[in-house]
């Protein structure tokens, strides 16, 4: 324990920060459609989904072994400071995009972050490309689409065999939505809390506390599971509201049918050692389940809005921790102005949110921001709906 100085303690403890912020920013991604159809109270959600969240995390650890000896190379002489700007980098876009209510992807936030604190301050030699393409650039555009579709095909199928079903056939898509939204909680530990493992493990073998390639410690396990655990029970409760009323009006066949997808693609992602975005799987999902469902409909402002997004997250956060880890390499006083600047834009953006807050009592009111909607095919005039930014 010897190696675990004021910089390397501080980089895990913001390490852990961002594992919170991953939790409470990606709780949408089991629990907002559950939510959304009544199937589950908000508040039993969250606490559903933060209990096994936890138990994932101690599944696997695949994919924390991809972030800490596959994107970055161990040999190429990364050191805390670079760590430490690439976790300011991926918190500040998180909880950007959290305030804005859009279903970003943490994953890519930190991927970027890393990159680009890498490249600045170590070289291009420091970023494994090779694994960035393979593992994490061709997942985040197939992961999506693969349960986009599957989920399309799911909830065809789910109406085909329940046509004329009674309110009894709503209420048991809805208890099955309670074991197929608890099954993305448990998938989403065994990837995204690994992420979190594999930036502590990076930093421990950066100051020779681990050998290179070693695996998550334990310790590490445990604390990197109960950051995103209790990130998930306080609820990200914006982007629950974007994702359960703003992609699509989902209905219990459709809810169940895309948290079915979502889990299958985020298990076997892991079981790959794949470090997708759970985000992108089940906002994938869930508009596949739209657009399967009787209506076939989907909110295309949101829609775009999320897409764009998706595809800044990772070169926002590699800029972002690229100018970071420049002021930090300056010594011990660009350490503590990247500190103070995380600080204070975190405060801001938390300050900023309190203006008009969203909770468990009202994550599914609708708010006057009209997003317009695809025609269906009995009403061809397209027609709005409110839903929150």
């Amino acid at each position: 324990m010897e190696h675990i100085t004021f910089l390397v303690a501080v980089v895990i403890i913001t390490a852990l920060a961002f594992d919170f912020t991953n939790g409470f920013h990606d709780t949408a991604n089991a629990m907002a459609t559950s939510i959304a159809t009544g199937a589950l109270r908000p508040k039993v959600a969250v606490a559903i989904a933060a209990v096994l969240n936890f138990g994932g995390a101690f599944l696997s650890v695949k994919v924390a072994t991809t972030i800490s000896g596959g994107i970055v190379n161990e040999k190429a002489g990364i050191h805390p400071e670079v760590i430490f700007a690439a976790l300011a980098g991926a918190i500040l876009w998180n909880l950007l995009t959290w305030l804005k209510g859009l279903p970003s992807s943490s994953s890519h936030a930190l991927y970027g972050g890393l990159i680009g604190a890498t490249v600045v301050g170590v070289g291009m030699d420091g970023v494994n490309f090779s694994v960035v393409v393979s593992k994490i650039l061709i997942p985040a555009v197939a992961a999506p689409l693969v349960a986009g579709v599957a989920a399309w095909g799911a909830t065809k199928l789910a109406y085909l065999i329940t046509r004329g079903g009674t309110d009894t056939t709503t209420k048991g898509f809805k208890r099955g939505q309670i074991f197929s939204s608890s099954l993305i909680s448990l998938a989403h530990g065994t990837n995204d809390a690994q992420k979190t493992m594999g930036i502590i493990t990076l930093t421990l073998v950066s100051v020779k506390a681990l050998p290179k390639g070693a695996l998550p410690p334990l310790w590490v396990i445990v604390s990197a599971g109960a950051a995103i655990a209790l990130g998930t029970y306080m609820g990200g409760w914006r982007i629950i509201r974007s994702m359960g009323k703003g992609l699509a009006d989902i209905k219990a066949p459709q809810g169940f049918a895309s948290e079915t997808a979502a889990a299958t693609a985020i298990l076997t992602s892991t079981h790959m050692g794949y470090g997708l975005s759970t985000t992108q799987v089940c906002s994938g999902s869930i508009m596949g389940a739209g657009l399967g469902g009787p209506r076939g409909t989907l909110r295309w402002s949101l829609v775009r809005r999320m897409v764009y997004t998706w595809g800044l997250t990772l070169p926002a956060a590699a800029t972002v921790s690229g100018i970071a880890a420049f002021v930090a390499s300056q010594g011990d006083w660009g350490v503590a102005l990247v500190g103070a600047a995380l600080v204070i834009g975190s405060g801001s953006m938390w300050l900023v949110s309190r203006r008009q807050p969203v909770s468990a009592d009202n994550v599914n009111d609708v708010t006057p921001v009209e997003v317009e909607v695809t025609p269906t095919p009995a009403n061809p005039t397209p027609t709005t709906t409110a839903v929150a930014a």
